[in-house]
């Protein structure tokens, strides 16, 4: 495994880190067990995975709960990010992938994080994330003042913004390296979605923010996991892509497969060796179910990736062919 420094901060994240909503939700068509889920976190410390990213909303503590079951006396070992600003506290119910409502004023931040730093059992956070944030959260001066408070308590040593939930959102995402002081932005970025990550690298690079990759493979699409004939539970989270997107998508696969041979790399490889090749990129959090795929993801962090020229040849792919498909989400 190989490591990058999570932006202005001197922490050092592992390439791959493990996204841990799979192990609170059945949102990728499985649903796993307490016990399954904490064999897969210390499998990944053992491969030298030490960023763990979760959210409070996720199984509604849960996945935090766990994280703090399998690094138990580890706590300093570890790098977590965890998310605020859905209001799981209140009487609302949650249906399907609707979203609760948001809060991201300054009393509520302050009551999320403990309650946080209680199920992870830890007295800090490495990094404290706005999940979702609307332009009205990353504007909210208030807000900002709490997370500087808390950091200085020494309550969270570091905060950003996750983007989402679709991919999208460039202006919250271009004010928030500008204007506040981030070190870590979260965005969907892979092959065939590079927009509005492409955008957000210079100003990360410009401002030290490091990049979090989510949706690295494109929802499956890039490994064959996703084909228009694949039958998804009315839970599972790729629902939401329409028919029309993955047959397009698809079709890309045979353009890109060339490219993947002449470097004797599987798609999956190219997929995450692709995004890796972005110096701006601190980690990238593909969705993980079994520890069969674990060990896969792993293994592609060995500096090996793609040169300038092939940078190049797959952004020119991008701008004429591929870029249509992100107009029929």
């Amino acid at each position: 495994m190989r490591y990058r420094r999570l932006g202005k901060s001197n922490i050092p994240v592992s390439e791959i880190g493990f996204g841990a909503w799979s192990i609170a939700l059945d949102w990728w068509g499985k649903k796993m067990d307490d016990d399954y889920a904490v064999k897969m976190l210390k499998r990944a410390y053992d491969l030298g995975i030490n960023f763990f990213d979760t959210a409070d909303i996720y199984g509604k503590g849960r996945s935090e709960r766990l994280i703090a079951r399998a690094f138990k006396d580890m706590r300093d070992e570890v790098v977590i990010s965890t998310k605020f600003g859905y209001d799981i506290y209140s009487s609302v119910e949650q249906i399907g992938h609707g979203e609760l409502p948001q809060r991201f004023d300054a009393k509520y931040v302050r009551y999320a994080l403990e309650r946080s730093l209680e199920r992870l059992e830890s007295n800090y956070v490495d990094v404290y994330n706005l999940h979702n944030p609307k332009m009205y959260a990353v504007m909210h001066d208030p807000l900002f003042l709490a997370l500087e408070q808390l950091r200085s308590e020494g309550r969270i040593r570091h905060y950003g913004v996750a983007l989402g939930p679709a991919i999208g959102w460039r202006d919250e995402g271009v004010y928030a390296m500008e204007k506040r002081k981030i070190t870590a932005l979260q965005t969907v970025y892979n092959i065939l979605e590079q927009e509005p990550a492409r955008q957000f690298f210079p100003y990360a690079r410009a401002r030290d923010v490091g990049v979090l990759v989510r949706v690295p493979d494109a929802s499956g699409v890039l490994t064959g996991k996703l084909t228009v004939n694949t039958n998804l539970d009315k839970n599972d989270h790729r629902s939401f892509r329409k028919r029309a997107w993955v047959e397009e998508a698809s079709k890309r696969l045979e353009v890109l497969k060339p490219m993947a041979d002449a470097r004797g790399w599987s798609m999956q490889e190219l997929a995450i060796k692709f995004i890796l090749s972005e110096q701006s990129v601190s980690s990238v959090l593909p969705t993980i179910t079994s520890i069969e795929e674990l060990d896969a993801y792993v293994s592609i962090s060995d500096g090996k990736y793609l040169s300038s020229d092939e940078l190049r040849i797959m952004n020119e792919m991008y701008d004429k062919d591929f870029i249509m498909l992100q107009s029929i989400q």
